[in-house]
């Protein structure tokens, strides 16, 4: 059955792109494309509304079934490889422009498909969001292998290349740990005493000024290197910091007891996750009832959107695009260029700000303030460069 049902999904692809009559796959058919497991007896396509028509002829010889029209779709029937395949269309959709259209290569054929994700927010596909999510949770653990390997190869010779040596930095974090933590440090209100996790606080900085300030501070990442260098960072300023070397997913029971004050995370996290809803469990079980999750990162706009280059600007990019990236490891500008070639990718998901607020308001933390900052370069100006969002666990 499936190796059928993915021929006649090819083979309607191939037929549809030759018409250039744009088209994807939906429900379960999408589903089953991106690798979800879920049972599936038909196919389930959509077709653009104003070429429908078009698709009922190049059909044809599938001896398609009249048109059922009903003020908001059309469709038809046929069979395909013995598989009964339902071709729709939605009145004033545009395919192209889905934001969640994806193209997906099955063998040596692409074909298009709604993105899993979209189905994350749909009540009518509800009853899979367990199977997707199983699927994502799958798929992150690979992610998380690579990115952990790209994290640990020469870091610490990065870190000291960008920061210099951890002694030293340990000094001048001391001179001014509150600049080390803007702008969201006035959210924080006075650290002394509080319980603070920093999910994947890298090399320490943050968690070694919060230490200065009289804050009680765990850190979690994956990185052995950075680990080392946080841990030297720590000393060189004479505080304590704990290190747990851990994905941030697979952070033990123990560690997740629902006594800390505040939860942080800040600056290039976000995309190392396919799917946030397991982040926000682990933060809500960190917390205490009235603990705070803050949340400092880039901001869409600038990691999806725009490129800028100087005054230059571009909108090159897809702000909507739910597609996984490989890309450079962040610390690689800071290595010799000999040392660069060896790297390896790493596995990014980049999120938008409605799918973020949406994951945090399905958790059942309460957000209390997006704050959207602008990059303090002249050349930038009114463009958003991060944001901080601050939520709590009621």
């Amino acid at each position: 059955m499936k190796a059928s049902y993915y021929h006649a999904i090819t083979l309607m692809g191939k037929m549809l792109d030759e018409a250039t009559i744009p088209y994807q796959y939906t429900g379960r058919s999408a589903l089953l494309v991106q690798g979800v497991e879920v049972e599936v007896e038909g196919i389930d396509l959509d077709v653009q509304w104003d070429v429908f028509n078009e698709a009922l002829a190049h059909f044809g010889a599938y001896s398609p079934t009249s048109p059922e029209r009903n003020p908001e779709r059309s469709s038809f029937t046929i069979q395909v490889e013995g598989i009964s395949v339902t071709v729709g269309c939605r009145y004033n959709t545009t395919i192209k422009t889905d934001p969640y259209r994806l193209s997906i290569t099955l063998g040596d054929t692409v074909v298009w498909c709604r993105s899993l994700y979209s189905y994350l927010y749909d009540d009518e596909m509800n009853e899979y969001s367990a199977e997707i999510h199983a699927y994502l949770s799958a798929e992150q653990q690979g992610f998380t292998a690579e990115n952990e390997q790209a994290w640990n190869q020469n870091n610490y010779l990065a870190l000291v290349n960008r920061y210099g040596d951890p002694v030293e930095v340990a000094a001048k974090i001391k001179q001014n740990p509150k600049w080390r933590l803007h702008p969201f440090y006035k959210y924080i209100g006075d650290a002394t005493s509080k319980k603070i996790t920093h999910l994947m606080g890298s090399n320490g900085v943050k968690a070694v000024a919060l230490a200065i300030l009289g804050a009680s501070v765990t850190v979690v990442d994956f990185s052995r290197e950075n680990a080392a260098f946080a841990k030297e960072l720590a000393s060189g300023a004479n505080v304590s910091i704990d290190y747990i070397v851990s994905d941030v997913l697979s952070l033990p029971a123990e560690h997740a007891s629902g006594n800390q004050d505040l939860v942080l995370m800040e600056l290039g996290v976000l995309h190392y996750l396919i799917d946030l809803e397991p982040l926000f469990e682990k933060i809500k079980a960190l917390l205490k009832p009235g603990g705070q999750f803050i949340l400092h990162e880039f901001h869409p706009i600038s990691t999806k959107l725009i490129t800028s280059n100087g005054k230059k600007h571009k909108v090159a990019g897809n702000y909507f695009a739910p597609e996984i990236e490989n890309n450079e490891v962040a610390f690689s500008k800071h290595m010799p260029d000999e040392e660069k070639g060896g790297l390896s990718k790493v596995v990014q998901r980049k999120w938008t700000i409605g799918e973020l607020i949406t994951a945090i308001g399905q958790s059942g933390l309460v957000i209390k303030v997006l704050e959207e900052e602008p990059n303090h370069k002249i050349h930038d100006i009114g463009i958003p460069k991060t944001y901080t969002l601050v939520a709590e666990r009621v």
